[in-house]
């Protein structure tokens, strides 16, 4: 936290603010418009903390966004002669929390938004204002979710306004409370509830108690369930998983008691679950480990009472994806998260059996592909319960193959490495690890058996050592040595089925034989077909199979 909050511009951000203080200037000139220009929300909370932000919101008074950001732009393009983007009117959506419409352009490399400052009037059972006018600066800051969001900062004076006369203080101090009693405010939005859980564990900040309080009172909580829409929560979640520390957030959800109305599926839909999700304090344990496998050189003593678990050092090869890849982090912290529904199914219409956790990201969250999410968790948990038996034959030695081919084939499972799912085979074992210790870690127990979780460590850990001594990391994303057509040419038969048996076997062939050449190959799968342990079964080919294709032309 900077010792002094204080808001330094750049060059663009200084030139920015002068050409909306001549501009309003110009209007009281020419037009007789008189209007004031303040930005509003993340980017002063964002200057304020030392931190950088491209995106600026005006809030302009006695005036609509668009009549002003048109007006804007013919300023600087006709009299200041600048470069400036066409005017993008956005129309409101009070379904996605637009209850304006808003006005968009770029200049000096820097996205802006314009909107009015306004007061609203909610009506009882809906998140949407029944109301919405212009307002005053405090009438426009005691609306917003939290006291660090609703600071201004005005182009004409450059001076941060407080308006709520707690912003500053609350920066200062890493508090997070609401401008007007929180029970009003979540009343009046549900969706408020989770952007404090979201700017708390952004910032690491402490809520308030009676924000707290209110986050768990029964109303509010139903409330976030109905009258918000799945896409917004989803959002708000993904925004969570994203941060600085997704931890806290699923930490401040489990303490809110506000799990199952996030990680829900909505009713109505027909879709029935094989059984009932396990505690939601699964979720934070399998989070928790997941932390300190990741940081374990940043991690809290307790979460929500419980003691965090002091687990030996992992292979760096379990974490090369997790530290390479920033959407790897976000996919397995909410696949921790949706632990207690790990092994339900439900049946989709034509009796198709599903996993739970795709209902839950698909309808309960509106989350689709992004950071793989819908396709990648699934297969988390999928190759999770492969990688657990995987790892305990590993173990005890009972390997039907030889090892490097074992270990190779292992890991080339679909669901374990699948780059169009976004699964790499170190993140698929570092999840199926959480799990593994995560049901050591049960319900009745205070503390996880760190005796028990370190034997499992050690387990994962040597596997991990004789992928590195195989030299197998490469192997898991190489093409067979033979493509289809020449496993074709070479066994003199026809296409078909069969040929995806065959390339099974070449993979196997290839990563027993890491030096092997494509002709030691070819002269390999001749052997084994002449054997018969290939079945090439849809007849050669020549010149009786060019009179049998004919034929068959024949008769078609």
């Amino acid at each position: 936290m900077p010792e002094k909050l204080q808001i330094t511009l750049t060059q663009e951000e200084d030139e920015l603010c002068a050409l909306l203080d001549q501009c309003t200037r110009h209007l009281k000139e020419t037009e007789s418009i008189e209007t004031s220009c303040r930005i509003a929300g993340g980017w002063v909370r964002d200057k304020l903390l030392g931190s950088q932000c491209n995106d600026i919101d005006i809030a302009l008074e006695n005036m609509m966004g668009v009549t002003f950001a048109e007006r804007f732009v013919d300023y600087c393009r006709n009299v200041k002669n600048l470069a400036v983007k066409n005017v993008a009117k956005i129309e409101s959506n009070p379904d996605q929390s637009k209850h304006l419409e808003t006005a968009r352009t770029t200049i000096l490399g820097i996205e802006l938004d314009f909107v009015n400052l306004r007061s609203e009037e909610y009506a009882e059972n809906s998140r949407i204002p029944t109301q919405v006018a212009f307002g005053t600066p405090l009438q426009d800051a005691i609306r917003r979710d939290i006291t660090i969001n609703a600071l201004f900062y005005n182009v004409h004076s450059r001076e941060v306004e407080d308006h709520t006369g707690k912003g500053l203080d609350d920066l200062r101090h890493g508090i997070v409370r609401t401008p007007l009693p929180p029970r009003e405010t979540f009343m009046d939005d549900p969706l408020r509830v989770l952007r404090c859980i979201r700017f708390a564990s952004r910032f690491g900040f402490t809520m308030v108690p009676e924000l707290q309080e209110a986050a768990k009172d029964p109303t509010i909580q139903d409330a976030l369930r109905v009258k918000i829409s799945r896409e917004r929560v989803g959002e708000e979640l993904d925004k969570m998983m994203g941060s600085r520390n997704p931890l806290l957030a699923l930490d401040l959800i489990n303490s809110l008691s506000l799990y199952n109305a996030v990680f829900c599926i909505p009713e109505g839909l027909g879709i029935k679950l094989s059984g009932e999700p396990s505690a939601s304090l699964t979720a934070l344990k399998a989070a928790m480990i997941l932390h300190d496998l990741t940081n374990p050189t940043n991690t809290p003593s307790t979460l929500s009472g419980l003691p965090f678990p002091s687990l030996p050092a992992l292979h760096p090869l379990l974490l090369s994806d997790f530290s390479s890849q920033k959407s790897t982090s976000r996919r397995l912290y909410l696949a921790a998260a949706l632990t207690p529904y790990d092994g339900l199914t439900y049946q989709q219409a034509k009796g198709k059996v599903r996993p739970a956790v795709e209902a839950v990201i698909r309808e309960g969250l509106k989350l689709g592909a992004q950071y793989h999410y819908l396709d990648g968790i699934p297969a988390l948990f999928s190759a999770s319960e492969l990688l657990q038996k995987g790892v305990a034959a590993f173990e005890a030695g009972e390997l039907d193959k030889p090892e490097r081919t074992w270990i190779g084939m292992l890991l080339r499972e679909k669901s374990v490495h699948n780059p169009v799912t976004g699964s790499h085979w170190a993140t698929s074992l570092l999840f199926s690890l959480v799990q593994e210790l995560a049901a050591l870690w049960t319900d009745g127990n205070h503390a996880l058996d760190v005796d028990a979780a370190s034997k499992r460590i050690a387990a994962y850990n040597k596997l991990a050592s004789r992928i590195e001594e195989l030299n197998l990391p490469p192997a898991v994303d190489a093409k067979p040595i033979l493509d289809g057509r020449e496993v074709v040419e070479v066994l003199n038969a026809s296409p078909g089925p069969w040929t995806g048996q065959v390339l099974t076997r070449v993979v196997e062939w290839q990563l027993e034989h890491p030096e092997g050449t494509k002709e030691e190959c070819e002269a390999w799968l001749q052997a084994e077909n002449a054997a018969g342990r290939i079945t090439a079964s849809n007849g050669k080919r020549g010149k009786d199979g060019d009179a049998d294709a004919k034929a068959k032309k024949a008769k078609r």
